[in-house]
């Protein structure tokens, strides 16, 4: 007997790369995700990233065992012509395997109630020390705790954005709310539609929104080209404010991402107050309300407006050592344009992230994101796991050719300054090429 099976080909199934017509191909069989885009738990955008592709890899990173299931009520009937696997995917879905049948994405150890604890004793030293305490130095230490406090949390918010680390997905989503909205007045729904898009389109220049900074930050001259943002839908306009700012934006990295939760605050409120489907958008408000409430009256407690400025902005400077982080992680990565590829997934996150060398008595400042391939290639894995499978991953990298760049704080720094001031130089020579024809 013949094969039965009907196929369409690698071209034919990239004609359905729209919203309205959306096509995606897993494992060889092909599925239409037309109708499930608007109801998928990561948001669309991840979907329409790898429309009309093969998707594989991607599909097995973010999603449990547990979701093959409910792939056969969107099977087209058609399979892919030509399907094949690369060597280096066929390790990777192994090690993947190898994973879950270990159990690790399900061993979280004791990290959440540890960090749970740890934050709730920094709030509590926060709000006591600028309630009862007559003196400055330590209510401006408790602004730095404060910031501290904010650092925990987020990895807490991240942790729980990938994985359940809570019982129930009700009591995760309370966390979310709690550790995201509440404590930090950063959205948990802006999160997830950013994060999402970051960890499938790692360090496209048009595609990663983690990369989209203009005016004040490129981290390549391609986007001196006035880019078209799919994310956000609007051109990334590389204009005179643009070239002045990024000419020296080698000098001001460090000051405007010690002051960028005022910008992170802006992008939570016209998200959930756009037009744009937001899940539990209702719960999001209120409790983004909750910390436009405690967080003012805390700082209002203090007794004159010099302290009150000098609190926030420690606390903002703290907590800047994060975004510091999350810089670092990418800025210095080899960075390209256009759409991401679902057939070479583990290749585009070994070029577009750097990992943060420390040693074990450190993880817990860095969250386990200084093991930023390890979590992009396994983001369902608990951070405590990440240390653990770093040789691993090191090994299959050196296996395939692949870079594995593991630099100390220090060193990720000077990477990262020195890939701004390159950027800057050319800016810089754009600008002043303006001033002299115009004037």
């Amino acid at each position: 007997m013949g094969d039965s099976k009907k196929y369409i080909t690698a071209e034919e199934l990239k004609k359905h790369n729209k919203a309205d017509d959306l096509w995606i191909s897993i494992q060889g069989k092909v599925y239409n995700a037309t109708n499930w885009i608007k109801d998928h738990p990561g948001g669309d955008i991840p979907i329409l990233n790898l429309a009309g592709q093969e998707a594989t890899d991607a599909f097995i990173a973010f999603h449990p065992g547990t979701a093959w299931k409910y792939l056969d009520k969107f099977f087209t009937g058609y399979y892919l012509e030509d399907y094949e696997v690369s060597e280096v995917s066929r390790d990777y879905r192994k090690l993947c395997s190898e994973f879950a049948k270990a159990g690790l994405f399900e061993k979280k150890g004791h990290g959440v109630i540890y960090s749970l604890c740890f934050v709730a004793f920094l709030l509590f030293l926060t709000v006591y020390g600028v309630l009862y305490s007559n003196s400055f130095w330590i209510r401006m230490l408790c602004g730095g705790l404060l910031g501290l406090a904010w650092m925990q949390v987020s990895y807490l918010g991240h942790d729980s954005g990938h994985y359940l680390i809570m019982t129930t997905r009700g009591f995760n989503k309370l966390v979310q709310i709690l550790a995201g909205n509440c404590i930090t007045g950063i959205s948990i729904a802006w999160w997830n539609w950013t994060h999402n898009a970051h960890h499938v389109a790692c360090n496209s220049l048009d595609y990663d929104p983690d990369l989209q900074h203009l005016p004040v930050f490129a981290v390549s001259s391609s986007l001196f080209k006035s880019l078209n943002s799919t994310f956000y839908g609007r051109e990334l306009t590389f204009d005179s404010l643009a070239k002045f700012f990024v000419s020296y934006q080698h000098f001001t990295f460090y000051p405007i991402v010690c002051v960028s939760r005022v910008n992170l605050f802006l992008q939570t409120l016209l998200l959930l107050f756009s037009k744009r489907k937001v899940t539990d958008r209702l719960m999001n408000i209120l409790g983004i309300m909750v910390f436009w409430t405690w967080f003012p009256l805390l700082v209002s407690t203090l007794p004159n407006w010099t302290e009150r400025v000098l609190f926030v902005l420690i606390s903002f400077v703290v907590t800047g050592i994060q975004h510091v982080q999350f810089c670092l992680n990418h800025f210095a990565a080899d960075v390209y344009v256009g759409q991401p590829k679902g057939n070479d997934w583990f290749e585009k996150q070994t070029a577009g992230t750097i990992d943060i060398a420390c040693s074990p008595q450190m993880d817990w400042f860095f969250g386990g994101l200084q093991f930023q391939l390890e979590h992009h290639l396994f983001p369902r894995l608990p951070r405590c796991q990440l240390r653990k499978i770093s040789p691993i991953v090191q090994e299959l990298c050196k296996k395939h050719n692949l870079s594995y760049r593991s630099l100390s704080f220090f060193e990720a720094n000077r990477w990262t300054i020195r890939t701004l001031r390159v950027a800057a130089m050319q800016a810089r020579n754009l600008l002043w090429e303006a001033v002299n024809t115009h004037g």
